[in-house]
């Protein structure tokens, strides 16, 4: 019995890429022939049923048309081309479509860094091209076929239209670097299988970067009352504003919310604040049994190892991340979705979708629910230990001065 072809390492990776902007909105492909670009070339053809194909000769007729169709059509359009010059030739196109504000997804192909800065026929350096005639630039990592680096491209393609066609929109520059061979080899498949791209677990990140809205509150909602087992993260960097708001959200859906120590909730003594969670969560034993059903995360990643490693164990369960600004915080790759507004204000609108008919609970109208508690006891039990750890610690040491200052 023959064997199946292989999925190619290089055209999984590009495949899960075009498959992402399609997901994320992207309906026309302006392509330019070249040689270090025929991995996006052969993908995006494999998706001619979903993303119509233009082939243009010259780059800064093509840049110019592509410019054009994303004005006409009011939708993001990818613009493709090969390394060297041709990347060049878009640069008048580029920079009218950032004073315009046209979504541009401009994708350059490029030698690998080992063939740059020697003398490689067709080589420039293409790093940050546009300048700042860009929204964002990324040098996006060489092709790989593993479930990380295909979660990553899948999150550099979201992001990437997520970022164009934020107000004020304009055009974003991807710089992709290509091995040889730069086809498949023999016996093995380029044609985009979704079998072997959902194998990888890919993630359909949907990035609000514009203010979030009442639907995607309605929506986020919904999945906090269907989800028991909820967490919380508060990052570094939350405004005092949002403390209360944010502890109000936690207590009335029974989630911990586990405060980094810039978060500056650890000062606070509500008792749904976890703040022993980096000596915790590094036991497997409770890892194991504290399966979340959704994290939200609030601000920017913690600095905690184990937090970080606790969120890559449960790939499954729905991440969310809101943040204030109108930038990309989410070293995880593991996203849903990544919103932008007032962490107070959507604290406030989620809780006010609750379905008590006494909207004004307060923390002694309600026992934790069985999930906190468990929480709350591993917090306490660690503090003990800390603290009596602390205390036999027969030499004076930074964490014995910080203990007995605060005492």
């Amino acid at each position: 019995m023959m064997a199946s072809p292989l999925p190619d390492p290089l055209y999984a990776y590009i495949g899960a890429f075009v498959d992402e902007l399609w997901r994320a909105g992207v309906r026309h492909v302006v392509i330019c022939p070249g040689s270090r670009s025929t991995p996006l070339a052969m993908s995006f053809a494999a998706r001619q049923d979903d993303v119509r194909l233009w082939m243009h000769v010259d780059e800064r007729s093509a840049a110019y048309f592509a410019l054009g169709l994303a004005k006409r059509s009011r939708q993001p359009v990818a613009l493709a081309c090969s390394s060297g010059t041709a990347a060049a030739n878009f640069f008048p196109a580029v920079v009218e479509a950032h004073l315009a504000r046209i979504p541009l997804i401009v994708l350059t192909a490029d030698r690998p860094p080992e063939l740059r800065d020697n003398g490689a026929p067709q080589t420039i350096d293409q790093i940050r091209l546009y300048g700042t005639h860009v929204k964002w630039f990324a040098e996006i990592a060489l092709p790989e076929g593993t479930p990380a680096a295909l979660r990553y491209i899948r999150a550099q393609a979201a992001r990437a239209v997520a970022t164009a066609t934020a107000r004020p929109a304009g055009p974003i520059h991807l710089n992709m670097p290509f091995r040889e061979p730069l086809v498949p080899e023999r016996g093995q498949k380029h044609e985009r299988h979704e079998a072997d791209l959902l194998s990888a677990h890919p993630r359909v990140v949907d990035a609000h970067l514009s203010l979030i809205d009442m639907p995607t509150i309605e929506r986020l909602a919904e999945k906090m009352v269907a989800a028991q087992r909820g967490i919380i993260i508060a990052g570094p960097s939350l405004s005092g504003a949002s403390f209360e708001k944010l502890l109000e959200l936690a207590w009335a859906f029974g989630y911990p919310v586990l405060a980094d120590p810039l978060s500056g909730l650890r000062k606070r003594s509500e008792a749904q604040i976890i703040a022993s969670y980096d000596a915790f969560l590094r036991d497997p034993d409770f890892v194991r049994g504290a399966e979340p059903e959704i994290i939200l995360r609030f601000g920017a990643m913690p600095t905690s190892k184990p937090l970080l490693q606790y969120i890559q164990r449960y790939p499954d369960c729905p991440l969310v991340v809101i943040g204030e600004e109108n930038t990309w915080e989410e070293p995880t790759q593991l996203a849903d979705e990544i919103l932008r507004g007032s962490p107070a204000q959507i604290c406030e609108e989620l809780k006010g979708m609750m379905s008590w008919t006494d909207a004004d609970k307060t923390e002694s109208d309600e026992p934790p629910s069985a999930w906190l508690a468990m929480w709350q006891q591993a917090d306490s039990v660690t503090k003990e230990a800390l603290s009596a750890g602390i205390a036999d610690f027969p030499d004076v040491f930074e964490g014995r001065v910080f203990t007995e200052l605060a005492e």
